[in-house]
């Protein structure tokens, strides 16, 4: 997402290790190990000369592929119990674990924002929660059927873009890039409205 101007002055920074600071003129030197992550298709941004395929060179030593959480489904579960761990000590809440139902909510998502979008829902939960254990209720999953149900002049506006945008995700599968330019949103656009 970087412009080409900053990519050049990132790959100079990769390349010597030399920078310097916005308004200095003192050449100050790094000693990093970069870590980039992205779910950008990068070979094609390279075609479409928005990135530079020199910095993609030097980026990509090693690569390491990570599907999204809809095709780890067996993660889904170990994720939310770790998030549950974590926001549980966080806020103070005594809770336990998840009811069955809960778990098969977790299960049957679609994640289109990924562990993102997981690690919110179960913090969510974590806030929500009346019990020792988290509920369906208090994960605050939509549930399709009962929004598809609901006729369109019954909806907000918000309620139809929420359920466009849900919709457009679902069809291609979580690509951001792919849902944006099929709803005539920009990114950025796509990712403010989630």
């Amino acid at each position: 997402n970087a412009p080409l101007g900053l990519q050049a002055k990132l790959l100079r920074v990769l390349e010597t290790g030399e920078f310097e600071r916005v308004g200095s003129s003192k050449t100050r030197v790094a000693d990093v190990r970069l870590i980039s992550a992205t779910n950008a298709d990068v070979l094609a941004e390279v075609e479409a000369g928005r990135f530079r395929q020199d910095l993609l060179f030097r980026l990509n030593t090693v690569e390491i592929f990570l599907p999204p959480l809809r095709e780890r489904r067996e993660d889904i579960l170990l994720l939310a119990e770790h998030f549950l761990r974590l926001y549980a000590i966080r806020y103070r809440r005594p809770l336990k674990g998840f009811d069955p139902a809960a778990s098969e909510a977790l299960l049957s998502n679609a994640w289109p924002g990924n562990v993102r979008e997981l690690r919110h829902v179960i913090e969510r939960a974590v806030l929500m929660a009346q019990d020792e254990v988290v509920t369906v209720e208090d994960l605050g999953l939509q549930n399709p059927r009962a929004v598809a149900a609901t006729r369109l002049e019954e909806m907000s506006i918000e309620d139809v873009e929420r359920l466009l945008i849900q919709k457009t995700m679902a069809r291609y599968e979580g690509n951001a890039n792919r849902a944006a330019e099929a709803l005539g949103l920009s990114r950025s656009a796509l990712y403010r409205r989630i």
